[in-house]
C-alpha cells in the first residue's frame, strides 16, 4: 500500500473534519512552471522520507528552487494535514499514501492539476492506479510519488534443498501451498509466512490472490464490501490450513508488521508475499538468495496490490507554479532513471520500466511490470475501515485465518459491519 514497507498502514484514522468543503478550483486552468529561485515546502510520512529525500536532493542541486522537507510521523501524519487543511497551513507540495489519495482529492486538500498533467507528453504512461486515486468528478489532483506493490518473494537456497527449481516459482496458490509443505519439511525452515495481526500486511498480500482467482473484496464505488464470496473463502482456507498444518510458524499469528519480513530477512522462510521495497533491506547470502514473482490466484492468474505514495500541490500553496516544477520535474526521465530506477526503485512510468537498471536486475523488471497490471482499491473511508488495527477487517481477517468457525463464515458474520465503516460519513 501506501508505503515503503506495509506497517505504516497501522496509522490512525484519516479525519479531515476540518477541511474545506469540496475540491479547490483555483488556479485549476494554470500550466505554469517557474525555477526561479523560490523555496517550495514539503511534507512527508516517516516511511517515505528516504526516497522523498533522495529525488529533493538531486532536484535542489540542479535547480534554482530550493525545496524543503518536513518529515511526520505516520501515525501522526493523517491528523496533522487535517489540521493544517483546516488553518489553510499546509505546505506547498504534500505526500500521500495512495489510499488516502481519494479522501484528500474529495475534501479540497490539493489544487486541481488536470490542465498541469495534460501538459506531460507522457501522462498516459504514469502508473494508472496512482492515477485513478488521485482523480475526482473527472479531474486530477495528484500525481504518482513512489511505488510499492505486493509481490511473492521466494529464498531460492531453500527451494534448491527442498528439491525444487529455483528458476520456477508457483503459478497457482495450490502450488504455493505444495511448495511450501516440502520446504517445511526440511525440519530448521518454515515454508510460509505471514503478518497475521497486521490488517494492512493482510489485505496488501491476500487480496491479489482474490483478484487474480476473480473475485473482488469492494464495489466500485468503495462503500461496500464484498469480501463475503467462495473465493475470498478458498484463498484464506489456504492460509488457515497452512497455519494450521505447522506450515506457518506460531509467531505469524501475533506478528502486527514491525517484524513481518524478519525471518525471511534471516533465510528461515521458503516462501513469503511482501512489498517489493523490502528486496533494498535484505542482505543475500549463502543462505538465502532471493527469487520474486506475481502472487499467484487459487488456479493461475496473478495480481498485486499496488500501494506507494502520490505528490500534489496543497489547495493554499501560495507557489503553485514553482511546486509544479519540482512535481513535474521528478516525472522526468532524468529523476525515473537516474534517481529512482538507480537506487532500486520502480519507476512510475510504463514507458521507462525497460531501463538499464531494471536490465541489470531482472527483479526490478518483474516489479515494473506488476506496476502497469497490479490494483489499487479505492475508497474515501478505506483508512478507518482497512487499516486501523481496531476497525472491522482486523476482526475479520483474523477470525477468517485463526477463528473457530469456517472461513466463509468468518467473512459473511464480518461483511456488513466493513461495509458500514466503508458507507459512513467521512
Amino acid at each position: 500500500m501506501g508505503l515503503r514497507t506495509p506497517t505504516a498502514l497501522l496509522a490512525g484514522l484519516l479525519v479531515l473534519a476540518a477541511c474545506q468543503t469540496g475540491p479547490s478550483t483555483a488556479s485549476g486552468d494554470d500550466t505554469g512552471s517557474v525555477d526561479d529561485g523560490t523555496t517550495i515546502t514539503m511534507w512527508t510520512r516517516a516511511p517515505t522520507a528516504t526516497f522523498s529525500q533522495t529525488l529533493i536532493d538531486a532536484y535542489n542541486a540542479s535547480h534554482k528552487n530550493k525545496v524543503e522537507l518536513t518529515v511526520f510521523p505516520a501515525d501522526s501524519y493523517q491528523q496533522k494535514v487535517g489540521t493544517a487543511a483546516g488553518a489553510k497551513q499546509l505546505p506547498d507540495v504534500l505526500a500521500a499514501d495512495v489510499v488516502y489519495a481519494p479522501n484528500y482529492a474529495s475534501k479540497g486538500v490539493y489544487l486541481d492539476l488536470t490542465a498541469r498533467v495534460n501538459t506531460l507528453p507522457f501522462k498516459d504512461t504514469l502508473a494508472p492506479a496512482h492515477m485513478k486515486t488521485a482523480t475526482h468528478d473527472g479531474k486530477n489532483y495528484g500525481v504518482p510519488h513512489d511505488i510499492d506493490l505486493s509481490a511473492v518473494f521466494y529464498n531460492k537456497v531453500l527451494f534448491t534443498r527442498a528439491g525444487l527449481d529455483p528458476e520456477k516459482p508457483p503459478t497457482t496458490m495450490a502450488e504455493m501451498v505444495d511448495y511450501a509443505e516440502k520446504i517445511s519439511a526440511l525440519g530448521d525452515v518454515s515454508g510460509y509466512f505471514f503478518g497475521g495481526a497486521c490488517p494492512g500486511c493482510q489485505l496488501f498480500t491476500s487480496w491479489p490472490m482474490i483478484w487474480a482467482s476473480g473475485g473482488e473484496v469492494l464495489n466500485e464505488e468503495g462503500t461496500a464490501s464484498t469480501i463475503d464470496n467462495s473465493t475470498a473463502a478458498q484463498v484464506y482456507g489456504l492460509l488457515r490450513k497452512m497455519y494450521a498444518d505447522g506450515v506457518v510458524p506460531p509467531a505469524a499469528k501475533n506478528e502486527s508488521g514491525p517484524t513481518w519480513t524478519e525471518l525471511f530477512g534471516q533465510g528461515k522462510i521458503g516462501i513469503q508475499p511482501m512489498g517489493a521495497t523490502g528486496l533494498q533491506g535484505i542482505e543475500e547470502g549463502p543462505n538465502l538468495q532471493v527469487g520474486v514473482a506475481p502472487i499467484p490466484g487459487l488456479n493461475g492468474g496473478s495480481s498485486s496490490f499496488v500501494g506507494g505514495d502520490v505528490l500534489g500541490i496543497s489547495s493554499n500553496s501560495q507557489h503553485a507554479a514553482a511546486a509544479w516544477d519540482f512535481i513535474s520535474w521528478t516525472l522526468s526521465e532524468d529523476a525515473q532513471v537516474e534517481v529512482i530506477a538507480k537506487s532500486k526503485n520502480i519507476t512510475v512510468r510504463s514507458d521507462l520500466a525497460d531501463n538499464t537498471y531494471a536490465k541489470q536486475d531482472p527483479r526490478l523488471g518483474v516489479f515494473n511490470k506488476l506496476a502497469s497490471e497490479g490494483q489499487t482499491p479505492i475508497s474515501v473511508n478505506f483508512g478507518k475501515t482497512y487499516n486501523d488495527p481496531n476497525g472491522p477487517w482486523t476482526a475479520t481477517v483474523i477470525d477468517a485465518v485463526f477463528g473457530t468457525a469456517d472461513p466463509a463464515t468468518a467473512l459473511r458474520e464480518h461483511n456488513s459491519a466493513i461495509t458500514e465503516s466503508l458507507s459512513s460519513g467521512g
